[in-house]
């Protein structure tokens, strides 16, 4: 299973930087329509913030010191920034993952969220959904943003097969 998260969690990062790459400007990024409070770019960087900290720190104990805080900030930036910083938690996922024990799954989670400490394979699969949502996120607000009804293949199965 912890194979499957990371091809899942690796398909949904990819996705997430193609997603930033269909902005048609760095500025566009950075906006948000009525009723919306995050840009996707803060979108993009709050799931990033999340992998890196409980995959990459929690997990793999890479010292990542997570300010989520900044991460909903507005700040504009470069797309080829934020794409970047995806790429960059693409490796976290890839480093980390394939060391964790398939025992870690029936385990609770090393750190608890919201009070909370869940099975590690069930809080893997909820890290999978939430970045899932946040992808989903971004893509309609880029849509209703620019009007460019391009998608970023988020959903390819082809991503996930072994050939």
């Amino acid at each position: 299973m912890i194979d499957d998260v990371r091809r899942l969690l690796v398909r949904e990062l990819e996705a997430f930087a193609r997603e930033v790459e269909l902005f048609p400007d760095d500025e566009s990024l950075w906006k948000t329509a009525p009723g919306v409070t995050n840009s996707a770019g803060n979108l993009a960087l709050h799931a990033c913030g999340n992998l890196r900290h409980f995959v990459g720190a929690v997990l793999g104990g890479t010292g990542y010191v997570r300010d989520r805080a900044a991460e909903f900030a507005t700040r504009p930036g470069r797309r080829e920034d934020v794409a970047r910083e995806i790429r960059e938690t693409i490796a976290v996922v890839v480093t980390i993952l394939p060391r964790v024990p398939e025992s870690a799954l029936a385990a609770r989670f090393p750190e608890a969220h919201d009070g909370m400490q869940l099975p590690g394979g069930r809080f893997l699969m909820h890290l999978v959904a939430h970045l899932s949502f946040h992808l989903g996120q971004a893509g309609y607000l880029r849509r209703i943003l620019t009007g460019d009804p391009r998608v970023s293949a988020a959903v390819s199965l082809k991503a996930l097969s072994d050939g």
